[in-house]
C-alpha cells in the first residue's frame, strides 16, 4: 500500500507526508522543488524506510507513467499547484501550466495505471484533487460556502483552481476514476512559506520590518491548522465517497487585521524587543480584485467522514509563531529565494 503525496515538499504536502509515514504507511514524495518545494520540510521523515523523494514535473506525462508503474500506489493526493494569489497576478500563465495541464496530465498517468489493475486494486484506488475555497469567488458579510456553491474565481489563481477541480470531475464521470475533490479554507502551521500573511508577519515583525495589511485588512478568512487539513485529507481517502466534494474548515473565522494584531499581541509576550509591534502595522495598496470573504461549511466532511478540527486558533498560532522563532535557520534558508518584498501589483 503506497500513497502519492505530489508537492510534498511544500507546505500542506509535507504535513501530510509527516502524517502519513507516522501512521505507518509507505509514501512517494513528488515534487518538481520550485521556489516553495523544501526538503528541510521533509527532514523528519528523511531516514524513515516509509519514505521515497522522487523529484519530477506533474507536467511531464511519461515521468508520471514511469512513477506510476514503479511504484504502483492506491492513492494518489494531489497538492502540487502553483498556490499565492499575488504571483498569479504577476505571472499567470504559470499557474495554468502546472495547476491545469499538470493536474491534467496526472490524471491521464492515473487512470492508464488504473485501468490495469486488478479489480479489487481498482475498486479500493482514489486520487485526491486538493483545491480551495477561493474558487468560489467570495461571500458577503453573511453565508458560508457549500459543497453546492457556484464556481466565481476572481483571480488568475483561483481560476486555475476551479480548472483543475472541473478536469477531475471530468475524469470521473467521463473515464470512471474514483475521485476526491477538497476544498478548503486558509492554512496555517510550522514550514509555511513566508510569503503568506502569518509567516510574513511573524518574521517581519521579528527583524522590525514594516507589516504590510492589504486595504484595511477587513478581508476575512476561515483559518485552519495544516495538521487539522492533513487529517480531513487522510479521511477522505479512507472513507470518502468517490466522485464527492468535501469542503474542509476549521471554524477560524477572521479578519486580516485581527490576525496581525494577534501576532503582535503574541510576539509582545514571547519576543518583546520590537514591542510593541503593533507600531510596525501600514497600511498597503490593496490586492487587485482581492475577494472581501472566505467561510466555509463543512458539516459534510464532519458528518460523513468523522472529523473535525483539533486546534484552536488562539492556540495554534502561538505554538506557529513559536515555531518560527525556533527555526531561525529555516526562515533564513527560505529568505534566500524570497526577500518578502511586495509582489502581485498590476503594472
Amino acid at each position: 500500500m503506497v500513497a502519492f503525496v505530489t508537492g510534498g515538499a511544500g507546505f500542506i504536502g509535507s504535513a501530510l507526508v509527516r502524517q502519513l509515514v507516522a501512521a505507518g504507511e509507505d509514501v512517494v514524495t513528488i515534487d518538481k522543488l520550485t521556489y516553495a518545494g523544501n526538503l528541510d520540510n521533509l527532514a523528519p521523515v528523511a531516514g524513515s524506510n516509509h519514505h521515497r523523494f522522487e523529484q519530477a514535473d506533474i507536467c511531464d506525462g511519461p515521468a508520471m507513467r514511469a512513477l506510476f508503474a514503479r511504484h504502483q500506489p492506491h492513492a494518489v493526493y494531489h497538492l502540487a499547484a502553483e498556490s499565492h494569489v499575488d504571483r498569479s497576478i504577476d505571472g499567470p500563465m504559470d499557474f495554468v501550466r502546472t495547476n491545469v495541464v499538470g493536474t491534467a496530465t496526472l490524471l491521464e498517468a492515473a487512470t492508464e495505471y488504473w485501468r490495469g489493475l486488478d479489480a479489487a486494486a481498482k475498486a479500493a484506488f482514489r486520487f485526491l484533487n486538493v483545491s480551495t475555497d477561493e474558487v468560489y469567488g467570495e461571500l458577503g458579510e453573511t453565508g458560508l460556502f457549500g459543497e453546492n456553491s457556484s464556481y466565481r474565481p476572481n483571480s488568475p489563481y483561483a481560476a486555475s483552481k476551479a480548472g483543475a477541480d472541473h478536469f477531475t470531475r471530468a475524469w470521473f464521470r467521463t473515464y470512471g476514476l474514483p475521485i476526491l475533490v477538497s476544498n478548503c479554507g486558509n492554512n496555517y502551521g510550522p514550514y509555511q512559506f513566508p510569503e503568506k500573511l502569518i509567516p510574513l508577519t511573524t518574521l517581519n515583525a521579528l527583524e522590525g520590518r514594516r507589516l504590510p495589511v492589504y486595504g484595511k485588512g477587513t478581508q476575512v478568512r476561515d483559518w485552519i491548522h495544516v495538521d487539522d487539513h492533513a487529517a480531513a485529507l487522510r479521511a477522505m481517502v479512507e472513507r470518502g465517497r468517490p466522485g464527492e466534494t468535501y469542503l474542509i474548515g476549521g471554524r477560524g473565522e477572521r479578519r486580516n487585521i485581527d490576525i496581525v494584531r494577534t501576532i503582535c499581541s503574541l510576539l509582545d509576550e514571547i519576543a518583546p524587543d520590537q514591542a510593541p509591534h503593533e507600531k510596525l502595522i501600514e497600511y498597503v495598496t490593496d490586492r487587485p480584485g482581492h475577494d472581501a470573504r472566505y467561510a466555509i461549511d463543512a458539516s459534510k466532511c464532519e458528518r460523513e467522514l468523522g472529523w473535525k478540527p483539533a486546534v484552536l486558533l488562539e492556540q495554534g498560532l502561538r505554538d506557529t509563531v513559536r515555531w518560527y522563532l525556533a527555526n531561525r535557520d529555516w526562515c533564513a534558508r527560505a529568505a534566500q529565494v524570497y526577500d518578502r518584498g511586495r509582489i502581485g501589483l498590476t503594472k
